[in-house]
């Protein structure tokens, strides 16, 4: 299946080559618009923050707001401010299998167990899944249409971080989009109460749908990272196993997710992100996937090559010069999962067929969950060594830059159930 560029759809299924997260603080001067989102740091911070409505608070890193322009110019006066745009994400590239995302919907599967819920279980006559109890799997995404019948009664938290005028709606989590909830579904899909419906990985999961991106596919990394640490303090104050994935990224590092990841990670959540589409060529893996506190998954398609199932040209690729070494260092691929022509739930109650290292993502993600479900007394540091082992089990040898062992298109190998 080619790969084709579809203009205004979805996120990151999103290529991940153009700056997403990029930071930089502004110059003296700047084109002139109406407002700005804005990171304002420095030593004299706290001293303005009561003058400006705070979006969020990091405490002694600084804060976010939305400034009109004067607000703006006069900051940029203060020698003691340092002032970065808080960059927004926006529509890249999608990989649709079966028409335009969205536009090419079916009212039934043409598979309840597609092709990556058979691979990943390493079983062709899988007919319905199961496990995953009393783990959650946070998605952070554009949202879950909590009424699709494969998703009805699985989503426990929905929250929207997306709003221009508020910065958190409790409650609210719709997806005018799409991709939330085809990734949703491949984690968690429960085959519908008729029985009829899709499974994903591990449907007896819950999820907490967390809305960062709005229905246009875009977001901002403050919105993001707030995300993620709402996330690690809903955990930890719910002594909940969570799971956080994210099928999101770019091609630059970002402070405010950078830190809100190492925050989670030392609250006890394993987090799972898109490796990117900006692949094959070498160290082309987008953020945060390439952050060592992440699990950067690569995505795989459903053809054979050197006797293993082949990396897809436009998954990302992380570091070669730390390839053979099978250690997680910033900008490696972890692991490998399906993500060719994934079919799964879609926000019209149907199903859709689409392509990216987004779809690659939840099957880890579920797979997470199944693992860490049959091993409650577990820490997220050796669920993912488990991860890491499986993988290792099922070596990835096809594809660009694929070879035997840790390489970086494929990372450690397809981590599988079995």
């Amino acid at each position: 299946m080619t790969k084709r560029k579809v203009v205004g759809a979805v996120l990151l299924s999103l290529a991940m080559g153009v700056s997403l997260f990029a930071t930089g603080a502004f110059g003296q001067t700047a084109a002139k618009q109406d407002t700005y989102r804005v990171y304002i740091q420095g030593s004299d911070a706290q001293k303005v923050k009561p003058n400006y409505n705070v979006r969020w608070d990091f405490g002694n890193k600084g804060f976010t707001a939305t400034l009109n322009d004067s607000q703006f110019q006069a900051l940029l006066k203060n020698k003691n401010l340092k002032i970065e745009k808080v960059p927004e994400i926006t529509v890249g590239d999608v990989y649709a299998a079966k028409g335009k995302p969205g536009g090419g919907t079916s009212a039934v599967p043409s598979d309840q167990t597609p092709w990556g819920i058979q691979a990943i279980y390493n079983d062709p006559a899988i007919t319905k899944t199961s496990g995953g109890s009393g783990v959650v799997v946070a998605v952070l995404d554009t949202g879950v249409l909590k009424t699709h019948k494969d998703l009805a009664g699985s989503v426990v938290q929905c929250k929207d971080f997306s709003q221009t005028k508020t910065s958190l709606v409790d409650g609210s989590c719709a997806d005018g989009n799409g991709h939330g909830t085809h990734v949703s579904g491949t984690i968690l899909a429960n085959g519908g109460s008729d029985g009829k419906g899709i499974f994903g990985v591990a449907p007896e999961a819950k999820l907490w749908s967390y809305k960062v991106l709005n229905d246009r596919g875009s977001g901002y990394s403050d919105d993001i990272a707030s995300a993620i640490r709402t996330v690690a303090d809903q955990a930890a104050s719910t002594g909940s196993h969570v799971v956080i994935s994210m099928s999101l990224g770019s091609s630059s590092k970002d402070s405010l997710i950078s830190d809100a990841v190492d925050y989670a990670y030392a609250k006890g959540v394993l987090i799972v992100a898109a490796a990117g589409n900006d692949g094959p060529g070498d160290n082309t893996i987008g953020y945060p996937g390439g952050l060592v506190n992440v699990v950067a998954v690569a995505a795989l398609e459903n053809v054979q090559e050197n006797g293993t199932y082949r990396v897809a040209d436009f998954s990302s690729r992380g570091n070669s010069a730390t390839d053979g070494d099978y250690v997680i260092q910033e900008r490696d691929v972890e692991i490998s999962a399906p993500g060719r022509s994934v079919e799964s739930t879609w926000n019209d109650g149907a199903y859709n067929t689409i392509s990216g290292t987004s779809m690659a993502t939840p099957h880890v993600s579920g797979l997470a969950a199944k693992i860490w479900a049959a091993n409650p007394l577990w820490n997220q540091s050796q669920l993912r060594t488990e991860l890491q082992n499986r993988a290792k089990a099922n070596d990835i040898k096809g594809g660009i830059s694929a070879a035997i062992g840790d390489d970086n298109a494929s990372g450690f190998g397809f981590a599988r159930v079995k």
